[in-house]
């Protein structure tokens, strides 16, 4: 057991050391000399004759490569470690992120990126009408404000400006969607209370989007909005200026895709999103890029998660990723999941759904036939 605390305490000391030299390397704007246990795709891809070619390019947001890098190179085990500034900022410093975009996504500098939100081209019928499996399901896209700098960038002003804009569209969302915004930084204690009991509150973020530079200013020009019926959520100036979210109960997949098509058609009424034909909807974090979604459900599979080896044949056929039930790094409990798609560019919203909920169907197949 000394043995142990002795390497962790060697590892947490190389880390601390390898982190503040770096960051000495980027404050001095000259390249930093990255570790090789660094796993990162920053860590990847960035090369003296990238950063030399790009170091001294500012967008027109006053965005630059040291910005962009900033989380990777303080945070060294991150898995991708670059951020945007704006949609600029993907063609400006585009040796850097191309490479990155290409490995993550299997998508090209040529490729055409395509949306496809119509409703009619998913067939995705109840799953689980008697709800033995499916928990819960949400689906979620990130959207930015067209010709406005990303979170990264965006100053104070330009927050509380997108806030405005963003709170007066929400508040004439028609139908069933219609609800409540609430400000972050004057929340009562009971509203506190109300949204941290329906799970709807947001906190600042970790410490990759801290040096981002996404916390910036917190709380100020940030909130939330939920419709009465509380199944449709938009987090506004959270990581993307928008989160719109729609969930509820079971695995009614099909109800909730329709609710968020339309949330999203009414919200462009009054805003323009960011958008291009190479990238899709542009976000902060190249892992979001295309169709800003994340379609999911939580589900029971105890019998399937004794056989891990079988779970995760059936999720790759899919395109799909694991998580616990409470996310990324967290564990399974009581044999429940987090299921969700795996790819965002290069494929259409309703692929995204039909992916997840063709996954879903042949991982409920397999719960039942296991003894």
């Amino acid at each position: 057991m000394k043995k142990r605390i002795k390497i962790q305490k060697k590892s947490l000391h190389l880390l601390l050391f390898n982190t503040l030299f770096c960051y000495y390397s980027f404050m001095k704007n000259i390249m930093p000399i990255l570790p090789s246990s660094c796993k990162s795709l920053l860590c990847k891809y960035l090369n003296e004759d990238i950063f030399e070619k790009l170091k001294d390019k500012k967008t027109s947001h006053n965005f630059t490569l040291s910005n962009a890098i900033n989380s990777g190179v303080q945070n060294l085990d991150s898995g991708i470690g670059i951020y945007a500034g704006d949609e600029e900022s993907y063609s400006l410093f585009a040796p850097l992120f191309n490479p990155i975009i290409s490995d993550y996504h299997h998508f090209e500098a040529d490729d055409k990126h395509k949306s496809n939100l119509n409703i009619d081209n998913l067939n995705a019928p109840d799953l689980d009408p008697k709800n033995e499996f499916i928990l819960s399901t949400r689906i979620r896209v990130g959207r930015n404000l067209k010709d406005m700098p990303l979170g990264t960038a965006i100053s104070k002003e330009q927050r509380y400006m997108v806030e405005q804009k963003v709170s007066d569209a929400l508040l004439e969302l028609q139908g069933s969607l219609q609800g409540k915004y609430y400000h972050l930084n004057s929340l009562s204690t009971k509203e506190q209370k109300e949204l941290t009991e329906n799970h709807f509150l947001f906190k600042a973020g970790d410490r990759f989007l801290e040096a981002a530079g996404l916390n910036r200013d917190w709380p100020e020009g940030r909130g939330i909005y939920h419709n009465d019926e509380k199944n449709f959520l938009v987090w506004v100036n959270e990581e993307d200026q928008l989160r719109i979210i729609s969930m509820q109960k079971g695995g009614d997949i099909q109800a909730v895709f329709s609710r968020l098509v339309d949330a999203i058609q009414q919200i462009e009424k009054s805003i323009s999103f960011s958008y291009n034909t190479h990238l899709g909807y542009i976000t902060s974090c190249p892992t979001n890029l295309g169709t800003a979604m994340r379609a999911s459900v939580h589900i029971k599979l105890p019998k399937l998660s004794s056989n891990m080896e079988l779970f995760k044949n059936i999720t790759d056929n899919y395109h799909l990723q694991i998580r616990g039930l409470h996310g990324e790094h967290s564990q399974s409990e009581n044999g429940i999941y987090d299921i969700s798609n795996k790819r965002r560019l290069g494929i259409t919203e309703v692929e995204c759904v039909q992916n997840m909920y063709d996954g879903v169907k042949a991982l409920i197949q397999q719960e039942k036939e296991l003894n």
